[in-house]
């Protein structure tokens, strides 16, 4: 999952919107996330080879601080960065290039106000460990109701012992992201299983 541990030493901003709050699910999260989507595909065209729902609030019930992530797949990170960072940037979003040295393998984009943002944006190719990992991680918490409220009761206990130290309050997650990354990627393999022999 994320290397958050690689944060360490990097200079990392308060949460813009002052103390971080996480918000009970908000059913239109997945509408703004089809309107954006559909904004990406047409700046991108073809070049967005998937557009995808990520982080909290793409669980239906979770809690989340209120920012739509999401992961666009790209055949090839290099022209992303030399063609299609002034196309993302017309759509109100701002690239922080600072973030490459702990997210490396992708663009990092951000839309909204310096605090609260609205949207994250991930630039990726399809090979990348994080694209897999996102995704593995979303879809059990979708099928697993009872590790999305374990989730959720640390999400709430880590944003009001944080405050507005978003590094904090990220790092604090680690250990069940990663356990449970470790626990959906069995999940997934034993799912695969099932269909096979059951065709």
């Amino acid at each position: 999952m994320f290397p958050w541990n690689a944060i360490r030493g990097v200079s990392m901003e308060k949460y813009g919107a002052g103390s971080i709050v996480v918000c009970d699910y908000d059913p239109n999260w997945p509408i703004l996330f089809e309107q954006e989507s559909t904004r990406i595909k047409q700046a991108l065209g073809p070049f967005a080879l998937a557009i995808e729902h990520a982080g909290s609030t793409s669980v239906a019930g979770l809690p989340s601080k209120p920012i739509i992530d999401m992961l666009v797949a790209v055949p090839s990170l290099e022209q992303a960065k030399q063609r299609w960072i002034a196309p993302i940037k017309t759509l109100g979003y701002t690239y922080m290039p600072e973030y490459v040295s702990w997210l490396p393998g992708e663009l990092f984009f951000r839309k909204g106000p310096p605090g609260p943002w609205t949207h994250h944006m991930h630039v990726m190719e399809l090979s990348c460990p994080r694209w897999e990992a996102l995704l593995v991680f979303r879809d059990y918490l979708r099928a697993h109701p009872e590790a999305a409220q374990a989730y959720a009761d640390i999400k709430r206990d880590l944003a009001a012992s944080s405050v507005d130290n978003i590094a904090a309050y990220r790092n604090g997650k680690t250990v069940f992201v990663e356990e449970t990354t470790a626990k959906a990627r069995a999940w997934r393999v034993h799912a695969d299983r099932s269909k096979m022999a059951s065709g």
